[in-house]
């Protein structure tokens, strides 16, 4: 494609902004922005995201326009419940007014900052960190996004420990930027990009002896173990659960061989699992955490490492060795996590979604048990709940059935043998109880057409 007139880029500007700025569309502008995100997704985003979507909608008529609570609009007004959730991100639903006044309120004032003056905001959101982790834990490194967060974390156990080797997990998933991925543990995102970073050895999720023995013989052939990173419980490799030990013994583990425990809770924290944090249901103090996703309110894009003082100390040395990101901590994004944080004690969302996580867990308990055969499991805590089905094309089958009864769930990034459902704590439980009639008919079906077909 050539390069545009200064006129022709001024024109479509234009017309996007007259978009983005209208109370009310007409039906023609509706249709447009429906045939532009065709267009503008195959030619100048990728077109294989088009054909992953479809995979779900089957539709690409879709597009997502607006949203409130626990539900979105396409451009036509129909409404949707959100039973994904963005993969964590809207703990809270979509667009909190508490969040979005805080936000509002802060553009008002000033929106980025300078990167050479202190910034209020990034201090104060980063001490009521301090406040609402678990133990020690207190110093913050803020950034845009949960890879992000866990690049930090592993390279602080670097700086702080002076040590190489990290232990992850089979199934972890830690984001796709070279040191997260290398950290994740599926071969599907790993493979493109091999050789990647050294110094990971993965180990199964679950097995703490299994993480002992890679420390023991690392250490007994020369190496040095920086750190064990895990989640608390792994969402994007299929909602799996540990052993009620696994965590506790990974502090032992960590403790006796000096190495640092590093939980990524990107996923599991800020109450999605019905705890604020998904190692409180363990009582286990990490070293380092990692947060991102719902850490935002649901509004604003924000990610953080916390760490433990005294693995800070490099820090003081040199406050850039770690990173220096341009927009991390900005005023904007900060604004929206402190809104959100304080919505989730004065709300205790934990609880929230504890209780509703439990009467899902319940409804689809008794789904499962009448539908074995192609409804293998289902496991979860609070809101971050997995169905497990005997195969993939199942659980592809049951998405797209799901979302001609206007709702959305999410397998994983590539495959759905495993539903997850992470709706919004503040979803009803009227909406609960249509997502559960809509999931009970539709495996229902399924059951009737895999045995037509043996």
């Amino acid at each position: 494609m050539e390069r545009k007139s200064r006129e022709e880029s001024l024109q479509l500007a234009a017309e996007v902004l007259e978009f983005i700025q209208s109370e009310t569309l007409s039906v023609d502008q509706k249709k447009k922005i429906v045939s532009d995100s065709v267009d503008n997704f195959s030619n100048y985003v990728t077109k294989a995201i088009l054909a992953h979507r479809k995979s779900v909608s089957n539709d690409f008529s879709v597009v997502e326009w607006e949203d409130e609570a626990a539900v979105f609009r396409d451009t036509m007004g129909d409404e949707y419940i959100d039973c994904l959730g963005g993969y964590g991100v809207y703990l809270l639903g979509h667009r909190h007014p508490k969040v979005v006044k805080a936000v509002e309120a802060q553009i008002k004032r000033y929106a980025l900052h300078s990167q050479e003056m202190v910034d209020p905001l990034r201090g104060y959101l980063s001490k009521l960190v301090a406040y609402i982790t678990p133990g020690d834990l207190q110093h913050s490194y803020l950034v845009n996004c949960g890879t992000e967060a866990n690049e930090m974390a592993l390279k602080l156990a670097r700086l702080a420990t002076g040590k190489k080797y990290f232990i992850s997990t089979e199934k972890g998933f830690h984001g796709k930027t070279l040191g997260s991925l290398s950290a994740s543990g599926k071969g599907t995102f790993r493979e493109p990009y091999l050789p990647l970073v050294p110094g990971f050895q993965h180990v199964p999720f679950g097995d703490a002896d299994a993480v002992e023995q890679a420390i023991r013989i690392l250490i007994n052939t020369g190496e040095t173990v920086a750190g064990v990173i895990v989640e608390p419980i792994q969402g994007e490799g299929g909602v799996n659960i540990p052993p009620d030990d696994y965590l506790p013994r990974l502090r032992e583990i960590c403790d006796k061989y000096e190495c640092l425990l590093i939980v990524d809770e990107v996923q599991t924290g800020m109450g999605r699992t019905g705890t604020m944090f998904g190692v409180d249901h363990w009582d286990v103090v990490p070293d380092i955490m990692t947060l991102g996703k719902a850490f935002g309110g649901g509004v604003m894009p924000i990610a953080a490492m916390v760490a433990k003082k005294k693995w800070w100390g490099k820090m003081e040395e040199n406050p850039f060795l770690l990173g220096s990101s341009t927009f991390g901590g900005n005023p904007l994004c900060c604004a929206g996590a402190i809104a959100g944080i304080h919505t989730i004690l004065e709300d205790n969302i934990p609880q929230m979604a504890k209780e509703k996580g439990d009467y899902i867990m319940k409804q689809l308990s008794e789904i499962q048990s009448r539908h074995s055969d192609i409804f293998v499991n289902v496991r979860g805590k609070g809101l971050l709940i997995g169905m497990e089905f005997a195969d993939n094309s199942l659980g592809y089958t049951l998405a797209k059935r799901l979302f001609g009864k206007k709702i959305l769930v999410g397998g994983t990034l590539n495959n759905a043998t495993v539903i997850r459902l992470e709706p919004p704590a503040i979803i009803s439980y009227e909406q609960i109880d249509y997502v559960l009639a809509c999931i009970e008919e539709g495996i229902a079906q399924l059951s009737k057409e895999t045995k037509v077909l043996r």
